[in-house]
């Protein structure tokens, strides 16, 4: 089990994010807010993946009173994505933002913070302090060492929190993000050491799906296997729900996550197997295809593997020439001819 980080409670509308909470998935829309129906469709397929809190970017007046309008159309607690304006801050928060995120880099000026504190004071919601390395290094200038990012983003971090505690603030939540996989690890390290804050993790600008699965699978797995983070968000370029279930995957994978899906284990197979086992375990995938229980299924090809990842699953496939073993919870329960292979699979399935 890992053992998180304590942070306290930040209650987010009907969500709460520390450490006695579950992770909380969150994504944004990739539309413009002004579009009010695209907006209130693409949250609820959000929602149906299963995300938790959903980000909209809020440039512009427009933008907020779009805001206003979606917030009365959803269920989900909703975050206004604030960057250089504090007159947005203060209209998304009256709109009815459940959060506001702020970036350090982009609103400076010490009066014009105070007055965002007074208003998300005044109407009891969080506010996330989100860094980007990008914003300060537009600040300080492209030619900063490596080594000097990760302390010039808990500087300018700690220059706001210290503000917003001065203040009397403390419903906050803490990013720090880079486009670069082993900086956004310690910059987080950094952030969870001095803070005891919850802490929301994300890699930026992570790229297409394709590309920007592995690191920020790694970055985010990396510091949530350490105890670090308490809300998640994917970045991907393309459609959010992608972002919500790769989100689901690297909790899963973590065992951070209450799960109903099916588990499909697979041998990476070698010059042992006799047997198609990729095609044969695609046609098992489709049997598990509508089952909503967290049931542990196994697909190998040879005895070397077969028995022990047979002995982890709920149900196994030893797949060898013209038949195959079926076991359940690790013991033998039939030989079974090739052909019959998915139809007693799907038989046991149903038994359990």
């Amino acid at each position: 089990m890992i053992r998180r980080r304590k942070t306290p409670l930040i209650r987010v509308g009907s969500v709460g994010i520390g450490s006695r909470a579950e992770i909380a998935i969150q994504s944004m829309t990739k539309v413009s807010t002004t579009d009010v129906g695209r907006c209130v469709r693409q949250i609820r397929r959000l929602v149906a993946a299963g995300c938790h809190l959903v980000r909209l970017a809020v440039p512009t007046k427009a933008d907020s009173a779009a805001f206003g309008r979606i917030v009365q159309k959803v269920d989900v607690p909703l975050i206004a994505d604030i960057h250089f304006s504090p007159a947005r801050a203060i209209e998304a928060i009256e709109a009815g933002a459940a959060k506001i995120r702020l970036n350090p880099g982009n609103i400076k000026k010490r009066a014009d913070i105070l007055r965002i504190i007074d208003c998300a004071a005044a109407h009891s919601i969080a506010v996330r302090v989100g860094v980007n390395e990008a914003s300060i290094r537009d600040l300080k200038g492209p030619s900063i060492p490596e080594k000097r990012r990760v302390s010039l983003m808990v500087k300018e971090m700690t220059r706001y929190v210290r503000l917003f505690e001065r203040a009397g603030f403390t419903s906050l939540v803490l990013s720090a993000k880079s486009a670069d996989t082993l900086r956004t690890i310690q910059v987080n390290r950094a952030i969870a050491e001095a803070f005891d804050y919850p802490i929301h993790l994300g890699l930026t600008h992570a790229g297409l799906p394709e590309d920007a699965k592995v690191p920020s699978s790694v970055a985010i797995g990396c510091l949530l296997a350490e105890g670090i983070g308490d809300t998640i968000r994917v970045s991907l370029a393309g459609d959010p729900v992608r972002e919500v279930r790769l989100g689901r995957e690297i909790l899963k994978s973590l065992g951070m996550i209450r799960d109903l899906s099916p588990e499909l284990i697979v041998c990476p197979t070698c010059g042992r197997c006799k047997v198609e086992v990729v095609a044969l375990a695609k046609k098992v995938k489709q049997v598990l295809k509508g089952i909503d229980k967290p049931v542990r299924v196994a697909v190998m090809g040879c005895i070397v593997n077969g028995p022990g990842e047979a002995a982890d699953a709920d149900l196994a496939i030893c797949a060898l020439k013209g038949k195959g073993f079926i076991y359940k919870h690790g013991r033998k329960k039939a030989v079974v001819a090739e052909e019959k292979l998915l139809d007693t699979l799907a038989d046991e399935l149903k038994k359990l």
